[in-house]
């Protein structure tokens, strides 16, 4: 009896184990970064920001928030599946790489903008 209830929570652990390990491997591996990854999105940051195309944008819109990002399912391969946004009070701007060496960051689109609808949500109010 005894040993039948150990082989019993061995196999629900076991189980469970893996199901976190493939709810990880599948759904959040994808879209956290490493720590080199993380460094990488940094730079990528930094390239944005003195790129002519985001110079351009911060002279005609008011810029609130940058934001990386990375996405390993939208296909592609390295660097292409990194990106940088860049919020403004009218649109998100999505950045780039321009190419595989990523020297250069370039436009990659626009996307919608909850600030162009909706009144800002910082500053808090009491």
């Amino acid at each position: 009896m005894k040993n039948k209830i150990s082989i019993t929570i061995l196999i629900i652990s076991i189980g469970f184990n893996l199901f976190l390990f493939g709810r990880w491997f599948i759904f959040e591996h994808a879209y956290e970064p490493s720590e080199s990854e993380q460094v990488i999105l940094s730079e990528m940051v930094l390239k944005t920001v003195e790129s002519k195309e985001y110079k351009k944008l911060a002279e005609k819109e008011n810029i609130i928030a940058i934001d990386a990002n990375m996405d390993k399912n939208k296909g592609g391969k390295f660097p292409y599946y990194f990106g940088v946004s860049v919020r403004t009070d009218i649109q998100t701007y999505l950045f780039a790489c321009s190419n595989e060496q990523c020297s250069e960051m370039e436009s990659a689109g626009t996307t919608y903008s909850r600030y162009k609808d909706e009144d800002p949500r910082v500053p808090f109010e009491k």
